[in-house]
This record gives C-alpha cells, structure tokens and sequence, in this order.
C-alpha cells in the first residue's frame, strides 16, 4: 500500500489537556502528524484543529475513527474526497545583500509574497497559500540564504456550497 496524505479538522472542546490527548492518540499508535494548527473558532468554546497525517488507507481510516471517540471532540472532517481550501502561512528570514534586493523582490512578486521586514542584512518575508507554492518558494529562497523560517502548517476549510 502506498502512503497518502490527508487533511483532516477536528473541531474540539476550548479547554486544557485537550490538545495533549489528542497528541497522544497519535503518539500512542505511533502514527507522525505532517502539520497541526490550532486556533479558535467562532464560538468561544470550540477550537478547530487542522492535522495532516501520511500513512496508508487504513492507518487513516483508524485515525479518524479514533479521533470520534475522544470525549472532548465535538466533530471530525476528513477532507479526502471534498472540495476543501487549504492554506498555509510562512514567514521566511532571508539574507540578502544590497547588490541581489532587486532579484529577491522579482521572485517574491512571482509568488505573491511580501517584505514585511527589512535591513541591510537581509529581509523577512510573508507569504500566505497553498503548501507546495510556499514550497517552491523555500526552495527559490534557498540559495540566497535562508536564515530562520516559521510555518503555521495547514489550515482549511470546506468550500461553499452553491445553492
């Protein structure tokens, strides 16, 4: 079987320790989360967990009907086989000399990236989208020199239904 990849949000309880067990549902069966986001929702008591986990159809499978049983989940989405918007968030701390600058901001404007930090060092650069377009920015980015980087990991959402 091969490894695929799935997206899948986790609204659950607001509360202390809920985070840890479901870590720990995950750590206890030995399966790796790609990503995790959490953040509120727009109800103060429920949170929503975004995971992307890799394995084959049946370690995902079991993931999500574990998922289900835990008492602080209030309801799990598991985004294979829907339309869905998925987005990730990277700031990327990049060393650039004064002579490359103008390279830099070319790219950047490729990719719809921003400057949202800049000395004579170097700059720090955001860039909102889809995973693999943040990664091909990384990977443009990467001779230039990067520095530091931090991810938010995938969050998404169900698309809009046309009525």
């Amino acid at each position: 079987m091969t490894d695929m990849t799935r997206t899948i949000s986790v609204l659950v309880e607001n509360k202390p320790g809920v985070l840890a067990r479901i870590s720990g549902l995950f750590s206890a069966r030995g399966y790796n989360i790609d990503s995790l986001a959490v953040g509120e929702t727009e109800l103060l008591d429920v949170s929503r967990m975004t995971i992307v986990a890799r394995g084959d159809e049946r370690i995902l499978e079991q993931i999500v009907k574990q998922l289900n049983k835990l008492i602080d989940v209030i309801k799990v989405i598991d985004f294979s086989g829907m339309e869905c918007i998925e987005r990730d968030l990277a700031l990327i701390k990049v060393n650039v000399p004064k002579e490359k600058r103008t390279e830099i901001l070319n790219i950047l404007k490729i990719f719809r990236a921003r400057v949202i930090d800049i000395n004579r060092q170097g700059l720090v650069v955001e860039m909102s989208g889809a995973e693999n377009k943040i990664e091909a920015l990384v990977e443009m980015l990467k001779p230039y020199g990067i520095v530091e980087m931090s991810r938010t990991g995938v969050i998404a959402l169900s698309r809009l239904k046309a009525t």
